[in-house]
C-alpha cells in the first residue's frame, strides 16, 4: 500500500475484528485487523494488525493511541434506515388496530397536523434522532410533515446530534377525510422549493433535502409533475410510497385510470429515477419490478409496519432477483420500533413465513440482511460512493458493538468465533450492545451531554 500524496493526517486507529459487507460477499470478517481514520472523516487504510508498525510510520500516528477492541467487541458499518417517519415517533408502539388507509385518516394526519407548533416538533424530533442513533442509525431517510419551518429544523436537529440524513417535507394537495391536513398546489411549490434552497443554503456536508410526494392517492397529477420537475432540476433524491396495501393498490387505479400500473403513475411523472427509494412494495409486479430495475429506482422494505398494520409481505428475494436495490426501513409509526435491527429480525420472520407458504422459496439469511442493513441501505439511497462498509475512501460511519457488556442481554459461551458473535447480536442485540457510533468519523454516541 502506498501513502497518497494529499493523505490527511490520520485522526483514530482500531485494531480488531471488523465485519461489513461487499458486493459479492453478504459478510466478510476482517480478524486481527487495523482501521485507520483520517481528520476528515474517511477511512484511510484497512490491514493486518501486523503490519502495524510500519503502518504508524507510514501513516504517521503513535501505536498507543490505537483502541483496541475486546474479545468480544467488533466494528460495523452504521446500520441505514431507508424509510421512517420522523412525525410519527410520538406514537410509535400504539395504533397498531387499523389498515392503512384508515390508520392514516384516523392517527397520523391529526398528529402530523400539529407539527406547525415548532416546540411541539422540537420535542419529537430531538427525541427521534437522539433514539435512532443510539439504536445504531447512522443515516435516516425521514419523512416529516407539510411544514416547512418544522422540517428545516429536524435537519439541524441531525446535524446538531451528528446524524447523516435525507430530510423530506412532505408535499399533498389532496385530503378529503382530514381536510386540514394538505396544502393548496401552489402553496406546495413554493414551500417545497423554499425548504430545499434554505436546507441547501445551509451547505450541511450530511444532510440533504428529499423530494417528497406522501404517496400517489395525496397528490394531484399536476403536483406529481411539478415535483418530478423539481427534484430533476436540482438532481435531489425523491421518496414516497408504493404498493403497500391492496386497498390502497385499487385506490390508485381509480385515481388514474390512465395509468397501466401503480409505478406507472408514478413514471409517467418523472419521479423514478436512480434517486428514488419507494417504500414497500409488496403487491409490485415483474413487469413494476423491471421498471425499477431500468431506472435505478430503489425499493425501502419496511418488514414490521407491513405486518402490524397488516399491510402485505414483500418477497425480497424475487425484488433481489430482478436485481433492483433495496435496503431496510422502520417506517415508524406504522412500524412500532425505531431500530434496524428490528427491521432485520422481521425481514427474516417475513421471509420464513414465505417460505412456509412455499417451501420452494429461498429463504434469506442473516448475512443477506446485515447486507441489506448497511450496504443495501447506502445502495438503496445512492450513497454507497460514501458509505455503507470499510471500504477505503469512504467515509467511517461505524458502531462499536460489545455483545459482553455487563448486564446486557446476550449470554457468551467458549469456542464461539465472530461469526457466531455477530449473529447473536443481530438476533438478541440491543442499543445497550452499540457502545460507540461513529459518523463521518465523529463519535456521535455516546451522547456528549451523557
Amino acid at each position: 500500500m502506498n501513502r497518497n500524496e494529499t493523505t490527511k493526517r490520520i485522526a483514530q486507529v482500531f485494531r480488531g475484528t471488523f465485519v461489513h459487507s461487499t458486493p459479492q460477499t453478504a459478510v466478510e470478517i476482517l480478524h486481527n485487523s487495523v482501521l485507520g481514520v483520517d481528520d476528515e472523516g474517511k477511512i484511510a487504510f484497512v490491514d493486518k494488525d501486523q503490519d502495524v508498525t510500519r503502518l504508524s510510520k507510514l501513516w504517521g500516528f503513535e501505536t498507543s493511541d490505537i483502541k483496541q477492541l475486546g474479545q468480544y467487541e467488533f466494528l460495523m458499518p452504521g446500520m441505514v434506515d431507508t424509510h421512517i417517519h420522523a412525525s410519527q415517533y410520538s406514537y410509535s408502539g400504539t395504533a397498531l388496530d387499523l389498515p392503512l388507509l384508515k390508520w392514516l385518516n384516523t392517527y397520523t394526519f391529526p398528529v402530523e397536523a400539529k407539527y406547525k407548533d415548532l416546540d411541539f416538533a422540537n420535542n419529537i424530533y430531538t427525541k427521534v434522532v437522539r433514539r435512532t442513533l443510539k439504536n445504531g442509525t447512522t443515516t435516516a431517510c425521514y419523512f416529516a410533515t407539510i411544514h416547512t419551518d418544522a422540517s428545516l429544523l429536524l435537519g439541524e436537529l441531525a446535524v446538531k446530534f451528528g446524524q447523516r440524513a435525507l430530510v423530506g417535507k412532505v408535499c399533498m394537495d389532496c385530503n378529503s377525510e382530514v381536510p386540514q391536513y394538505k396544502e393548496s398546489p401552489s402553496d406546495c411549490k413554493r414551500e417545497t422549493e423554499r425548504f430545499i434552497k434554505e436546507l441547501l443554503k445551509k451547505e450541511y456536508p450530511n444532510v440533504k433535502p428529499v423530494v417528497t410526494p406522501r404517496f400517489a392517492p395525496s397528490c394531484s397529477a399536476a403536483l406529481l409533475s411539478e415535483l418530478g420537475e423539481i427534484a430533476n432540476n436540482n438532481k435531489l433524491h425523491i421518496q414516497s410510497h408504493i404498493s403497500e396495501n391492496k386497498e390502497e393498490v385499487k385506490l390508485v387505479k381509480r385515481l388514474f385510470p390512465d395509468c397501466r400500473s401503480y409505478t406507472d403513475v408514478y413514471l409517467k411523472h418523472n419521479l423514478l429515477t436512480d434517486r428514488t427509494v419507494m417504500a414497500h412494495g409488496c403487491y409490485l409486479t415483474d413487469e413494476e419490478l423491471k421498471i425499477f430495475h431500468e431506472t435505478g429506482s430503489a425499493i425501502s422494505h419496511c418488514p414490521n409496519s407491513n405486518i402490524s398494520i397488516c399491510s402485505g409481505m414483500l418477497d425480497v428475494r424475487n425484488v433481489l432477483n430482478h436485481k433492483v436495490k433495496l435496503g431496510l426501513g422502520t417506517d415508524v409509526a406504522g412500524g412500532y420500533s425505531p431500530s434496524i435491527l428490528d427491521a432485520m429480525r422481521r425481514t427474516l420472520d417475513t421471509s420464513k413465513a414465505l417460505t412456509i407458504q412455499d417451501p420452494q422459496h429461498q429463504t434469506l439469511t442473516f448475512e443477506e440482511v446485515f447486507r441489506l442493513a448497511t450496504l443495501g441501505g447506502s445502495e438503496a439511497l445512492s450513497l454507497d460512493d460514501q458509505i455503507g462498509n470499510f471500504e477505503v475512501g469512504k467515509d467511517f460511519d461505524a458502531l462499536r458493538v460489545n455483545v459482553c457488556i455487563s448486564d446486557g442481554p446476550i449470554d457468551v459461551f467458549p469456542g464461539e468465533g465472530p461469526k457466531v458473535i455477530l449473529e447473536k447480536f443481530l438476533n438478541l442485540g440491543d442499543d445497550r450492545n452499540i457502545t460507540e457510533v461513529y459518523v463521518a468519523g465523529r463519535q456521535v454516541v455516546p451522547f456528549p451531554d451523557t
